[in-house]
């Protein structure tokens, strides 16, 4: 088996910062030779289920309480994915692994692709728009302080030498994995797009990017308060009613065509 150049122990241990922790009812998704300690909390039988992909310096513990009561109350289901090596999960992480685990997540909730809203934050908005690529019947897609170029945030960690390629290798390796233009395009989905203006380390050129080449039905929400990391407490009424709107109606969507 090929291991991508992105899989470099070098670029991991530089990209990646897991740490350990532990929580009550965790879901644990069985990979090969590891498994993923996620959560997973069902408030609906006729509402979506969103998969949330956190970033990097996160984990699925700092989600719980607050967050997924919020997600709990516009009426959707919430599965917290959790990457390998965070948390309570086993492996190593790196990012084209991690692009194998979206798929066993999915399978392990056992929800019809038609019901799901991928959700993706920051390095997470890699594994939601992936998520999307290969379930492109999915209902939605919602990405927070997103990537539009990948390439970007890799050479903040390392130069091509470091992991024994040229530029021009590094870069057909990422659009090989995370071609995100091309992924977006081509999903029909609803799509909705959050970022702050005053992002310090992801710029707001790269949800504007997004957008711009995202299909209707989408929404750019631009807020002009908080910064990467604060984006949520700095608007979070606007935040989750803009959420709360997408989940409307995918649930209005999905209950047409049910009945």
């Amino acid at each position: 088996m090929t291991v991508s150049l992105l899989d470099n122990p070098i670029l991991s241990s530089r990209y990646f910062y897991p740490w350990p922790n532990h929580f009550e009812n965790p879901f644990f998704v069985t990979g090969d030779g590891y498994r993923l300690g996620c959560r997973y909390l069902e408030v609906s039988n006729s509402g979506p289920t969103i998969i949330h992909f956190h970033g990097n310096g996160e984990c699925v513990q700092d989600y719980l309480g607050d967050f997924e009561q919020r997600i709990a109350g516009l009426g959707a289901n919430l599965l917290l994915a959790e990457y390998r090596g965070y948390g309570m999960s086993s492996g190593e992480p790196a990012l084209v692994a991690l692009l194998e685990d979206v798929r066993l997540v999915v399978e392990a909730c056992d929800i019809p692709p038609e019901e799901i809203i991928f959700f993706g934050r920051s390095l997470g908005s890699l594994y939601a728009l992936h998520g999307t690529s290969l379930y492109p019947q999915s209902a939605g897609l919602i990405i927070e302080s997103g990537l539009a170029d990948p390439l970007e945030r890799v050479l903040v960690r390392i130069e091509p030498r470091d992991v024994g390629a040229t530029m021009d290798e590094l870069k057909n390796e990422v659009d090989r994995y995370f071609d995100q233009k091309t992924k977006i395009t081509s999903y029909a989905g609803r799509v909705l797009i959050m970022h702050t203006r005053n992002d310090d380390m992801v710029s707001a050129y790269h949800a504007e990017r997004l957008y711009e080449w995202a299909n209707d039905p989408k929404e750019l929400v631009l807020f002009e308060r908080g910064d990467h990391n604060t984006i949520l407490p700095a608007n979070e009424e606007v935040y989750f009613s803009k959420v709360g709107k997408l989940v409307r109606q995918v649930s209005s969507e999905l209950n047409h065509k049910r009945v």
